[in-house]
């Protein structure tokens, strides 16, 4: 099996990032073997994408969750070793059970990806009312730190593993409308940089922008144009093995999805 890594690295300042360099790399391939991944919000979008990508790439999958549809479908799709979850990462209790019973089964993930968010309705910050704001803040965050706190003294033990949670273009940008949403994107990165800095020697955590992908969030925010960007099917092919590349290296970086950027 072929890994991605990185051959050399620049950093430049594009438009879009404005206020976070874009490092821009080379790559080579090396040979890597089989990882057991750990990734949140695998029923739709790019964390269905990802988890299908792994899969057929030979890896281990361990996901969780909200549709319980979803959970069904992908278990029928891929037996085990594979192992699917429905889980909300806002529930403290119900994800540290998870992680307990998912750990003692593959023990320590190689990589924990934070995918499962929210997105909310666009609307003026004072227009957004309370109960959906809290939503959004205990998954988008909340749920962050509680998959974190379940999976990652494991990890820590092992001595091995990269972090990655998604933050997004408004996490280093802002844009009308969508204040709750950047908020959380915004506390992601600065929740994964402080984290780095607490991590032992040979693991990461690195904050990862995935771009933007016709997936049923972006429709929710930009229903008009939505259709034109790359298909979650497609950016996975860039992405999956991109994210395998992630090592110590990267602790603390801020990264984007090379392409996807917009």
């Amino acid at each position: 099996m072929l890994r991605i890594v990185r051959g050399g690295c620049g950093a430049t300042a594009l438009p879009s990032e404005a206020q976070s360099p874009v490092l821009i790399c080379t790559w080579r391939t090396v040979n890597v073997g089989r990882m057991k991944i750990v990734i949140t919000g695998i029923t739709r979008g790019l964390g269905r994408a990802l988890t299908d990508y792994y899969i057929a790439e030979g890896h281990t999958v361990i996901g969780c969750g909200r549709s319980g549809e979803g959970i069904m479908d992908l278990r029928f799709a891929h037996p085990a070793p594979q192992d699917f979850s429905v889980l909300d990462v806002a529930e403290t209790t119900r994800v540290e059970m998870w992680a307990e019973k998912m750990l003692a089964i593959h023990g320590a993930p190689d990589f924990l990806i934070n995918n499962a968010s929210l997105m909310n309705d666009p609307a003026p910050l004072w227009e957004v009312q309370a109960d959906k704001f809290s939503k959004l803040i205990d998954v988008n965050i909340k749920g962050v730190a509680n998959v974190i706190r379940a999976f990652v003294p494991a990890m820590v033990k092992a001595k091995k593993g990269v972090i990655v949670n998604f933050s997004s273009g408004w996490g280093r940008s802002v844009s009308p409308k969508v204040a709750p949403y950047c908020a959380s994107k915004w506390a992601i990165e600065g929740l994964t940089k402080a984290l780095a800095e607490e991590l032992p020697e040979g693991m990461a955590a690195v904050p990862l922008n995935p771009g933007i992908i016709n997936t049923d969030m972006l429709r929710q925010c930009w229903s008009d144009d939505a259709a034109s960007y790359p298909q979650a099917a497609d950016w996975a092919k860039t992405a999956a093995p991109y994210i395998l590349s992630l090592s110590a290296k990267d602790n603390g970086r801020s990264l984007s999805v090379s392409g996807f950027e917009g």
